[in-house]
């Protein structure tokens, strides 16, 4: 109980106060509390930093759902690097990450899915028959879903569903689920919610405990809780706790339970319930427990509440260590923190914070503060914490020297950090005497020690040599397979002289790499060397090793160092040494096998060692070895000069052509073609420059063309393209140089395909041609299209080749056959000829024929060469060849032929129609028989011929222009003008019957005379008139009609409706006149068509005669309305004829002449409702609202429309018939009545809307129209019915206007609980002035249920505008309820300056608190309020705005403003202010408190201040103290001071600052002999101790003369020092500095005399070694070895291995790898000198 009392109000006081101080006592918190990162700063829109959007669940990761710019987004957060953040453009209701890995799980309504971000793919999905209300991942691979019914696990891996785990208890039904945890075996699980308890502001907690193993479940009432695993005291097992805390009515408990116990040795002790309360201070009396964190590392729990307070208790004891607040807001979200075995969380300023426990402190707090020796002990040994060791080495010699070895051992093995587990105490429990009856202490010490975990080194060496020297070999192998000994290098040097295996494995387990060797090498295991030796990466000594085993095991120590060299964790190996090594036991192959590991990573820095290798190889005769290395691309940084000669000779051409450089090489080693693989040739020639290129190929046909032309070719085809780059015809002029056309040929041949050069196509027909391959020149004749066939063909005439087909191809294709014609012509090739035309290309047979005319060939030749084409040849081009030579008789038998053949060509037969027109054979049948000719060609043809022919032809062929110009040519009038009428083509009349044509009238006489009259057809005669008619010819028109229709002596003509039509249109149109008469006289024509064509032009009485003789009313009523216009004469017809549609015909047009009663009588009488829509709006003009009403109640009998009764409604309000409005509305109607209202309400008939607005019960409209008719009251209660805020407002305003205030204010009182229309409202009582109204008014609103934010404050800002006296006490009221924003202005505007702060103040606007207080300080400013006000401002300019104002309105509290703003002050700007001002000591208070922080200006104020005080004493302390200000300054100022204390500080600075003379002068000046003296010493420099030394010596000063030599000893020469004493008789007080001085110049001399005697021997020493070396043939002593002998490769290899690698002679393997490896290798194979000055 005490301690709990201790825990509970003292810690939490201390707490606060050590969080708000700083210096030591911060530095002793017993938790380590900071900001991780802040989610604001990074870019995250505060307002979805809340319970809902945002999720963590570890300390990896935080999840985010934002939405931006109107899309949803879901933001990863990597807490290892925060700045990195992640969007995706998810939509999704929530995200949760996984704890470890990057897999997300998506939400959207009842659709989860989980998704892996690294794979970019859908891992699982499932469709919840149920919303999921909560969600979490309980392990890395399961996440728990809360429905509002059960709960649910959801497997990650597999294709499984999720697992019902329980159902949710009724208690948790009405609450929010805030959590749910699951142990880490998950078999207990708790389900977390909170709720509102009714009628009071208490959070209630529910949590739900279920077992998984007894599948049980027990309610709980609790708010936050947790699992963990611990191993409880006695236990041999972790058992699983249960943690949980709970604010209820009867108060604040933590409790602690073991749900699932572990295992336990005998006799331990159960875990005992335990719980604590949890304390809460007064102003968090609502707060309550939110989350809680259990740390596994330290085994404590972290609470964390509502408001932002952190309780840390043990979990063992329950007990509280610490409690504070750690944030200003709700942490809404928490996880375990790894890295320090606390927790993390986040509150809703997205703040990211982490709190852990203080290891440096909390042990150390735990038992000063909290005076709780044993749970600091507890909690020390538990958790390895420092702070508790003084107390373990207390009970440790309490317990040991009561005997209780047994307790001692307990408490120096679980010490912390294993703080008493060293040498001494071993050595206690060794010296300790043992009691009898028990085992000896040190024996139960180490047993104490196996039981609770495993021994150290120095425990593990105590141990086991006792227990080998008993024997007991077995013991020790049973404590190294339970590890609780810890294997060392010592340890496996004390068990190998008794085990060696047991050795072997402890130096595997303690890493000592050379003694496993040691052991593999002594128990012959030598094929696990090379392994172990990879495995850990061998450190040591890696020659020697090699060395060691190549003797034995070459092939062994060739795999040791492939991985040692291999290792890269393991130590570098000198490979030079290694070859070495195996070279000089003559081991070539292990040699070679191990420098191709080794260098397998191809390194510029190995270039030597691949040469050497390429060359120990090339030299011993293993060429092959060399191949295959190069084979496999394995080097590139040897001297590829040198192994190229050596490949060279060792006859490797192609490896050697690898690696040549020069020209020159290049082709003396290319000519070797028959050793070099064709296919690498040809690669090989990829490699080389174009110059270089060309130039080898040169040199390879010259050397042996026939040998070398296939590889030559072969090579031109692959690079062509690059070797033709520069100068396209390179290849050609290779071959042709050489004479090669068979190369050429077969080059060309492959390149020829791929380009379009003119000149690479003929050169490759030109070498075809010279190999004789007339078949390849004919193909490529014929398909290739890039030659110039010009010269092509040149070459081939040149050429004359025996068959003549490639010729043929080239003149065909490019349209050379004339040509071709006469060269094969004149060389006698006939027999081409006939095969070009018949076989190659008949298509050309007239242009060969054309040739052959044109050379004089015989026309039986030609014939016969036709006639041999048949039909093949194009019969146009042929006839066109012949004719245009007249030789056009030629082709009748082909002609002829060709027609026998059933040929319809056109061109045959208007050939053949000719010459039968020239030969005059039977010319008009065969014109008139043949259908196949062209009239128009043969036409032509004839017209010079015979007109009378041509005639026959174009008429045949329906040619009308060329007819109609032949016959006017010719004057065959009568012909054309039968033609005409028979053709009877409107169109060809339409071009003859134009007043452009001559000869018309001369066509229209023929016309009438001979045509008309000839033709029996009414068809013909009609169009003949119709073509009249088009042509504008109406008098002769009509004359013809008149005779043939009135006069004709046929009756068809007579009757033909068609002529009667045609005459009387004609006549209206030519002969108004005779138009009635033609009407009387004819009875067969279109009657409505005539007549409409009569009213087009203007004929209204024949027209209306027209309709009234066929009875047509409705089209003779038009007449007289429309065009007649006379409404009498249609009156009249109207009640003649009687007719509904005449009536209606008739009302309309009265109705569009304004006659409006008229056309409503007009439409009665038609019964016609039809244009009821004209009549409504004729009648709003017209007035006419009671013929209105009968015209519409007819009209409601035919058509039911809204409109109608809407406009009959209307009429009767017009009428002011309210008997039959009442009547109507009471009647079945469709009438618009509110239409009808609005329109009588916007017209000023307040009654009839009244009446209206009451039948439909539209109490808004009807409390307007009441408002206008006075009737207020009634307005009022109309308004209450409709309960509408414009229906308020409109009878508020009303009333007000009225200055009915009773009632407005009960409009108002319904208005003003409506934010938007309380401005307006309050801008009608202030126009008209009622000030006490509305006041009165908001007053009264300030009382009703909805009462809001802007009632507060529109009576606030009317209160500052006109009852100012009133404002403060009413925002002291409301203030938490005004907006005070907008209040501010007003109070501004109003100058009401105390109410300005005031609302400032709690409006957090801080600075303009206190701008206006320090503005206005007469009204506004109070010291105290100032300072509580001015500690939260932001705006650091303030500050020295309110210096300035207390300087000069309250000097002596300034300082007290000032402790209130310290931390953030700037001292600095301060000081510079006060310093100006002058007045610095007003301030020194101020001064003394900061000037902790040692800032100088600080300091040289307040020393300024110290200096004209004459403090010395504060003056002296402060300066060693704080040293940041100017010293020299300050020197100066106190070098002047009368006082000796000011000048000491003086000399004391001068020193600081090495300002010696100065410092030492101002001694002297003071006689203060002791600081002058230690200056000089403290100085270092001899002249100013031989100064300081004179002048004692001046000043006789013989005791300061003394102390000068004693303290200045070293920087006093001696021969100064003598000769002053000397001559001023001081020798006896410098005796003792003079012997010094000896002593240390025979110490000096003795130790040089002792190194020159070293330097000579060892210089003796080498002389003598060289002296031998030289004698044995070396020049390196270190070479004197005498070694197994190599085998000699050469006659004299050079002078030993001597350079560079250290190695003793071997028969001379080479001359030397550092020296120059010229006087080596060189001499071996007479080349001059391998290398330089040094390889």
């Amino acid at each position: 109980a005490e301690l709990g009392a201790r825990c509970l109000r003292p810690p939490a006081r201390v707490a606060v106060a050590k969080l708000s101080s700083s210096g030591a006592m911060a530095q002793q918190l017993p938790i380590r509390f900071q900001e991780v990162a802040n989610l604001v700063s990074l870019g995250i829109n505060q307002q979805y930093v809340s319970f809902n959007s945002l999720t963590m669940e570890s300390d990896k990761y935080i999840c985010i759902r934002e939405e931006v710019n109107g899309q949803v987004q879901v933001v990863i957060i990597d807490m290892s690097n925060p700045t990195d953040i992640q969007r995706r453009p998810i939509s999704a209701d929530s995200a949760i990450m996984n704890p470890v890995s990057k897999v997300i799980a998506l939400k959207a309504q009842n659709y989860l899915q989980i998704f892996n971000l690294e794979m970019k793919s859908k891992m699982k999905s499932i469709q919840m028959p149920e919303p999921v209300v909560f969600w979490k991942w309980v392990s890395p691979s399961t996440v728990a879903l809360v429905t509002g019914s059960a709960v649910f696990h959801w497997a990650m891996d597999g294709q499984s569903e999720p697992k019902k785990m329980f159902d949710r208890h009724a208690s948790l039904n009405d609450t929010q689920i805030i959590n749910y945890k699951a142990s880490s075996s998950e078999k207990w699980c708790v389900l977390i919610g909170i709720k509102s308890e009714p009628g009071t502001n208490r959070i209630i907690g529910a949590m739900q405990l279920f077992s998984v193993e007894k599948n049980v479940s027990q309610p709980i009432e609790g708010h936050a809780a947790a699992f963990t695993d611990f191993m409880c005291e006695g236990a041999t097992s972790p058992s699983t706790l249960f943690t949980f805390a709970v604010k209820g009515a009867q108060g604040s408990k933590l409790h602690v339970i073991e749900v699932a116990p572990g295992a336990r040795g005998a006799g331990a002790p159960p875990f005992q319930k335990k719980q604590a309360d949890i304390y809460f201070p007064p102003e968090a009396a609502n707060d309550f427990p939110v989350a809680m964190r259990v740390s596994k590392k330290h085994g404590v729990i972290f609470l964390v509440t509502k408001f932002g307070y952190c309780h840390v208790h043990d979990i063992e004891s329950g007990a509280m260590i610490y409690m504070n607040r750690i944030s200003s807001e709700t942490i809404f979200v928490t996880a375990d923190h790894e890295a320090t075995g606390g927790m993390i969380g986040v509150n809703r300023k997205g703040q990211v914070l982490s709190v852990s426990l203080e290891e440096q402190t909390v042990v150390p707090y735990i038992v000063h503060q909290l005076k709780n020796f044993q749970l600091g002990l507890r909690l020390a040994t538990r958790a390895g914490l420092p702070g508790a060791e003084n107390l373990i080495g207390q009970q440790f010699e309490q317990l040991l020297s009561q005997g209780d070895y047994k307790g001692a051992a307990k408490i120096a093995s679980e010490s912390p950090a294993g703080a008493l587990r060293t040498a001494a105490t071993i050595q206690r429990f060794q010296q300790a005497p043992a009691v009898p009856g028990q085992p000896s202490p040190i024996l139960t010490y180490f047993g104490c020690l196996l039981e609770k975990g495993k021994l150290n080194q120095l425990e593990t060496l105590e141990l086991a040599k006792p227990v080998l020297q008993q024997g007991k070999k077995d013991l020790l192998q049973k404590w190294l397979q339970e590890d609780k000994l810890e294997c060392s290098e010592q340890l496996g040097d004390v068990v190998k002289p008794v085990d060696m295996n047991m050795a072997l494995s402890i130096y595997l387990k303690s890493s000592a790499q050379t003694k496993v060797i040691q052991c593999f090498m002594e128990t012959g295991q030598y094929d696990k060397i090379p392994l172990y030796c990879e495995k850990v990466g061998f450190s040591g000594n890696s020659a020697e090793l090699v060395e060691s085993l190549v003797r034995v095991n070459p092939q062994g120590a060739c795999e040791v160092a492939q991985k040692l060299a291999s290792n890269p964790n393991g130590a570098p190996l000198d490979l030079n040494a290694v070859t070495d090594i195996f070279m000089r036991y003559n081991c070539l192959q292990q040699a070679t096998s191990f420098l191709l590991e080794a260098l397998k990573n191809n390194k510029p820095e190995e270039g030597p060692l691949q040469t050497r290798l390429l060359e120990m190889n090339l030299m011993a005769g293993q060429p092959g070895v060399v191949d295959a290395i190069f084979a496999n691309d394995m080097f590139s940084h040897f001297d590829k000069a040198r192994i190229a000669g050596l490949c060279e000779k060792a006859g490797l051409p192609q490896r050697a052509l690898e690696n040549y450089t020069e020209i020159a090489d290049i082709k003396r080693c290319i000519t070797r073609t028959d050793l070099l693989n064709p296919e690498w040739l040809v690669k090989y020639f990829g490699t080389l420059s174009v110059d270089d290129a060309l130039e080898c190929l040169h040199h390879l046909m010259r050397t042996n063309m026939r040998a070398n032309l296939q590889v030559i070719v072969q090579i031109a085809r692959e690079y062509s393209e690059q070797l033709t780059a520069e100068k396209p015809t390179a290849l050609i002029e290779l071959f042709e140089t050489y004479k090669s056309f068979e190369g050429l040929f077969y080059y060309l041949g492959a390149v020829a395909m791929n380009t379009e050069d003119p000149l690479v196509h003929f050169k490759y027909i030109e070498a075809a041609t010279k190999v004789g391959n007339y078949q390849e020149v004919e193909r490529i004749t014929r398909e290739d299209n890039h030659y110039d066939p010009v010269q092509v063909k040149d070459f081939l005439k040149e050429a004359r080749l025996p068959d003549q087909r490639p010729l043929i191809n080239v003149c065909d294709r490019f349209d050379m056959v004339d040509e071709l014609t006469q060269y094969l012509y004149n060389n006698n090739m006939i027999k081409y000829i006939e095969l070009y035309v018949t076989k190659v290309n008949p298509m050309k047979t007239p242009n060969v024929a054309g040739a052959l005319l044109d050379v004089d060939c015989g026309e039986d030749f030609v014939r016969s060469l036709i006639l041999s084409v048949r039909g093949m040849c194009p019969a146009e081009a042929l006839v066109e060849a012949c004719e245009h030579r007249n030789r056009l008789k030629l082709l009748q038998p082909w002609l002829e032929a060709r027609v026998n053949e059933g040929v319809q060509e056109p061109a045959v037969h208007n050939a053949l129609m000719k010459i039968y027109v020239d030969m005059n054979n039977k010319p008009e049948e065969h014109l008139t028989t043949n259908i196949y000719y062209d009239s128009k060609v043969v036409g032509e043809y004839c017209e010079k011929r015979d007109p009378h022919l041509a005639f026959i032809v174009y008429k045949r062929g329906l040619c009308d222009q060329e007819l109609i110009e032949l016959t006017n040519k010719h004057g065959l009038f009568k012909q054309q003008a039968r033609y005409l009428v028979e053709r009877q083509d409107l169109e060809l009349w339409e071009t003859v019957l134009t007043n452009e044509n001559e000869f018309k009238r001369e066509l229209v006489d023929q016309v009438v005379q001979t045509a008309l009259p000839e033709t029996k057809s009414a068809d013909v005669v009609s169009t003949t008139v119709k073509a009249f008619i088009t042509a504008d010819l109406p008098n002769e028109l009509i004359e013809l009609l008149d005779k043939i229709v009135l006069h004709g002596a046929t009756d068809e003509f007579k009757n033909n409706k068609n002529l009667q039509n045609l005459l009387l249109l004609t006549a209206i149109k030519a002969d108004k006149g005779r138009v009635m008469d033609y009407i009387s006289r004819l009875n067969n024509f279109d009657a409505p068509d005539i007549a409409n064509i009569a009213v087009g032009s203007e004929l209204y009485e024949e027209a209306l005669v027209i309709f009234k003789k066929y009875d047509y009313k409705r089209e003779a009523a038009k007449v007289l309305i429309e065009y007649i216009a006379s409404i009498e004469r249609a009156l009249e017809f109207a009640d003649k004829v009687d007719d509904p549609e005449v009536w209606s015909m008739l009302g309309k047009a009265q109705l569009s002449n304004a006659m409006v009663k008229e056309a409503i009588a007009s439409f009665i009488k038609a019964d016609d409702a039809s244009d009821y829509t004209a009549v409504i709006e004729a009648t709003d003009g017209a007035g006419a609202w009671v013929e209105l009403c009968d015209f519409l109640t007819m009209a409601r009998k035919k058509v039911k429309e809204s409109h109608i009764d809407s406009t009959l409604l209307y009429a009767y309000a017009k009428c002011d018939n309210w008997v039959a409005m009442e009547e109507f509305i009471s009647s079945p109607n469709v009438a618009q009545i509110q239409g009808i209202g609005d329109r009588c309400y916007n017209e000023g008939m307040y009654s009839a809307g009244k009446v209206l607005f009451t039948s439909i019960s539209n109490w808004s409209r009807l409390a307007s129209c009441l408002v206008h008719l006075g009737e207020f009251q009634q307005a009022v209660d109309a308004a209450r019915k409709a309960n509408s805020a414009r229906t308020w407002k409109e009878v508020n305003a009303a009333c007000v206007e009225a200055e009915e205030f009773r009632l407005a204010q009960i409009c108002a009182l319904n208005i003003i609980i409506n934010p938007d229309e309380l401005e307006s409202l309050i801008s009608t009582y202030e126009v008209l002035g009622h000030f006490d109204e509305v006041i009165s008014l908001m007053e009264s609103g300030l009382n009703l249920e909805r009462a809001h934010m802007g009632i507060f404050t529109e009576l606030g800002i009317l209160y500052a505008k006109y009852r100012p006296e009133k404002l403060m006490e009413h925002i002291k009221l409301f203030w938490s309820k005004l907006n005070i924003r907008k209040l501010l202005s007003s109070c501004e505007q109003s100058h009401l300056w105390e109410e300005l702060v005031f609302l400032y103040t709690h409006y957090d606007e801080f600075d303009n608190a206190c701008t206006t207080m320090i503005t206005h300080p007469s009204v506004a400013w109070e010291h105290v309020k100032f300072k509580e006000t001015i500690a939260k401002v932001t705006n650091s300019e303030i500050f020295y705005k309110a210096i300035a104002f207390y300087l000069e309105y309250a000097p002596l509290q300034l300082v007290d403003m000032l402790g209130v703003v310290l931390s953030t002050i700037d001292h600095v700007r301060v000081t510079h202010q006060m310093r100006k001002a002058g007045n610095l000591a007003l301030i020194k208070e101020y001064l003394l408190k900061v000037q902790g922080d040692n800032i100088k200006e600080v300091n040289d104020a307040l020393y300024e201040l110290y200096v004209e005080d004459e403090d010395h004493v504060a003056l002296a302390k402060s300066i060693d103290t704080y040293n940041n200000f100017d010293q020299l300054e300050m020197a100066k100022r106190c070098e002047m001071h009368e006082l000796l204390q000011f000048r000491r500080i003086a000399a004391k600075l001068y020193m600081i600052n090495q300002r010696y003379a100065q410092s030492i002068e101002l001694s002297k000046g003071d006689q203060d002999w002791s600081t002058a003296i230690q200056t000089t010493a403290d100085s270092g420099k001899q002249e100013l101790a031989e100064q300081l030394l004179t002048f004692f010596v001046e000043q006789k000063n013989k005791a300061c003369f003394a102390s000068t030599l004693y303290m200045c000893y070293e920087l006093l020469r001696p021969d100064v020092v003598m000769e002053v004493a000397w001559r001023n008789g001081l020798m006896d007080y410098a005796m003792p500095y003079m012997v010094q001085s000896m002593r240390h110049l025979t110490a000096k001399v003795d130790s040089l005399a002792t190194t020159t005697t070293k330097m000579e021997t060892k210089a003796e020493q080498e002389r003598k070694q060289q002296e031998e070396a030289v004698a044995m043939g070396l020049a390196d002593p270190s070479m004197a070895y005498n070694g197994n002998a190599l085998t000699v490769y050469g006659a004299n290899m050079g002078g030993g291995m001597q350079g560079g690698m250290g190695m003793p002679p071997q028969q001379h393997y080479g001359g030397g790898m550092g020296g120059g490896m010229g006087g080596g290798m060189g001499m071996g194979y007479g080349q001059p000198g391998y290398g330089g000055p040094g390889y």
